[in-house]
């Protein structure tokens, strides 16, 4: 792609220079892909989101100032918001749960390799989600153990209700989601084709107004507590 207005347009966010500058440079190296801005906070990343329009916004979790989680929720209750694929080094924090439950649609860890990186960068502008299934048991484990603080949200009947109106199989497939299975292993588990699991799957996004795999996840242990 020869214009930068057929590229994918990314705006990085982290208050760390130095991981901008890297990801700007692994980004930028790819034909496809452009950074376009760069915020060192969650303020800032506003602001520039307003200015730039990007199509993907990659998202730090913890910074000075408004953190990710906050500003990933005032981007999404915005008018044609973009893509946030957040950025984190993964502790278990509850500022990565409450981005994923806000509707990010994925996350990238800061030692991804950077090829793994800009996949990440273009599946999420296509609207898919990035949660790897190993990545999708840890959320699920920090979100479900004993000091979290989601883990102690009473929403279980909430989450039985909105589990009641799938079929079977749909119940079958975010089980399987649950336990942090891909498409490929959840196929094999429940003996259908990956197409049907996806199709299953597109299924529970619309039934259960969710954005990702890991809410989906989240939910099925909702219930299950």
């Amino acid at each position: 792609m020869d214009s930068e207005r057929e590229r994918v347009r990314v705006v990085v966010v982290d208050d760390d220079q130095l991981v901008r500058m890297a990801l700007r440079l692994v980004i930028d190296g790819e034909p496809d892909l452009t950074v376009v801005a760069e915020a060192p906070d969650g303020d800032t990343a506003l602001t520039v989101v307003d200015e730039q329009r990007p199509d993907v916004v990659l998202m730090d979790v913890r910074m000075p100032g408004r953190d990710g989680l906050s500003a990933t929720r005032e981007l999404l209750t915005r008018p044609a918001p973009p893509r946030v694929l957040v950025l984190t080094t993964f502790d278990s924090d509850d500022l990565l749960l409450g981005a994923l439950r806000a509707g990010a649609l994925g996350f990238v860890l800061k030692d991804t390799p950077p090829s793994r990186i800009v996949d990440a960068v273009r599946t999420v502008a296509a609207g898919d989600p990035v949660l790897s299934p190993a990545a999708t048991a840890r959320v699920i484990a920090a979100a479900t153990g004993p000091h979290s603080s989601e883990a102690r949200r009473p929403s279980r009947e909430a989450a039985r209700r909105r589990l009641s109106a799938l079929t079977e199989r749909e119940r079958d497939t975010a089980r399987a989601i649950a336990d942090g299975l891909g498409n490929a292993e959840i196929a094999e588990r429940l003996h259908i084709g990956v197409a049907t699991v996806k199709a299953h799957t597109s299924s529970l996004f619309a039934k259960l107004a969710v954005e990702n795999r890991v809410q989906i996840a989240l939910l099925v242990r909702d219930a299950e507590e």
